[in-house]
């Protein structure tokens, strides 16, 4: 069985007003990302929303001394961008759709996501989002640990950084055995 995990494709880290944006190259992947996972929802498959969190107050987060606040509790920057808030609030009730509130780059680290793909038999998890070479590339190898198949639609991740970006898909591959498709090749 097989999963989605929508990596924080949110207003913060994507629109050209966002306070840690992938701008253009976030904005580019929108269409695969948000077909992507519409098919995932619709055929009933297991579809997580693993979205940042941060706290404006909490002086103790590692990420504080590296990156501007983002994706703070109760802003509009936690909000997911474009035709992917509207998807979501379609199919937010659905049995098969699962947000979860994650503080580290990893979605695994400190949620109950392993517990919750352990329990549907899911073996196999397709990632998406941003920032290809941060948080997507960190939630991979929690989950290469953790023994999950892989698969990388490379039209549906994106980062700030074009050189992390390519390097990340290339460990993804090379050192963490993920399948790299593309949409495009699918069609």
């Amino acid at each position: 069985m097989r999963a989605l995990l929508s990596i924080d494709y949110t207003f913060d880290f994507v629109a050209d007003e966002g306070r840690l944006t992938t701008g253009a190259a976030g904005q580019a992947i929108e269409a695969a990302l948000v077909a992507r996972t519409q098919a995932f929802i619709e055929a009933g498959e297991y579809v997580v929303f693993a979205i940042d969190r941060h706290e404006e107050t909490d002086n103790y987060h590692p990420e504080n001394r590296l990156f501007p606040p983002h994706n703070l509790a109760g802003s509009a920057g936690r909000h997911l961008y474009g035709r992917l808030a509207p998807l979501y609030e379609t199919y937010q009730e659905a049995p098969n759709v699962y947000w979860i509130d994650k503080r580290h780059y990893s979605a695994f680290s400190g949620t109950d996501l392993d517990i919750r793909l352990r329990e549907r038999g899911i073996t196999e998890l397709y990632l998406t989002g941003v920032c290809t070479d941060i948080c997507v590339l960190h939630t991979a190898v929690d989950a290469y640990n953790l023994g999950y198949q892989l698969v990388i639609d490379a039209d549906t991740v994106a980062s700030f950084d074009a050189v992390g970006h390519e390097w990340a898909l290339r460990h993804f591959e090379n050192t963490l055995g993920a399948k790299i498709i593309s949409a495009k090749e699918e069609a």
